[in-house]
């Protein structure tokens, strides 16, 4: 094979947002979801447990076994006062409580290096809504989420585009077969080490697998 037929790939696709059993709220088997990711020909998904860090601490053991595979990355959807956030980089268990005010989980989760992305922010209660433009330290937003109606996302789509951020992809799967719906495209490869870095520098962007989305734009920036 000459130096000409070497394929360079271009995207990396990863699901940010992933529940499984240790959620309390489904049956699903880490190693099922993994399983099912790999098929899908994913690069990296997320784990996200619902309320606790500690509750993905499985996590470590599963990085080290599919490591050759796929990329695994630990997090917390963490349940501020106002709605949900997806958080990376930092054990919340031990800064923050439960039902912190929005602005709260922002600053605190930026002061300690991690971040912290509004997730599914026009879903009701679950979201965060306007608030998304009146907080500051904000460098992402979930877009796309496959447990969304597609005007909840295009909102989404609309305030990261006013806010001049990007905006993540996640499935926020519950069963192992809806992991995939939506993902983050990254234009590198993501782990547990660079995922903060590279969600604070920008340069990916969200996609809804399931509906027909154009990427020329994106890659040609």
């Amino acid at each position: 094979m000459g130096a000409s037929d070497v394929k360079v790939k271009i995207m990396y696709k990863y699901d940010l947002h992933v529940h499984s059993r240790y959620s309390g709220d489904n049956d699903s088997d880490p190693e099922d979801i993994i399983e099912f990711a790999i098929e899908a020909d994913l690069d990296g998904i997320a784990f996200t447990e619902h309320y606790s860090y500690e509750a993905s601490e499985y996590v470590i053991a599963l990085q080290e076994k599919y490591k050759k595979w796929i990329s695994i990355i630990r997090g917390i959807e963490f349940s501020a006062r106002e709605g949900h956030c997806l958080v990376f980089g930092v054990n919340t268990d031990r800064v923050l409580e439960k039902g912190s005010r929005i602005e709260e989980v922002i600053e605190r989760i930026n002061s300690l290096g991690g971040i912290a992305v509004p997730a599914h922010p026009y879903r009701g209660a679950e979201g965060i809504g306007d608030r998304v433009f009146k907080l500051s330290g904000l460098t992402a937003i979930e877009g796309y989420n496959g447990c969304n109606i597609h005007a909840f996302n295009q909102h989404s789509i609309e305030a990261a585009t006013k806010l001049g951020i990007c905006f993540t992809g996640g499935s926020d799967a519950h069963l192992p077969s809806d992991v995939g719906s939506c993902y983050t495209i990254f234009k590198e490869q993501a782990s547990q080490d660079n995922i903060v870095e590279l969600l604070k520098n920008g340069g990916f962007t969200g996609f809804d697998n399931r509906r027909i989305s154009r990427l020329t734009n994106f890659f040609n920036r």
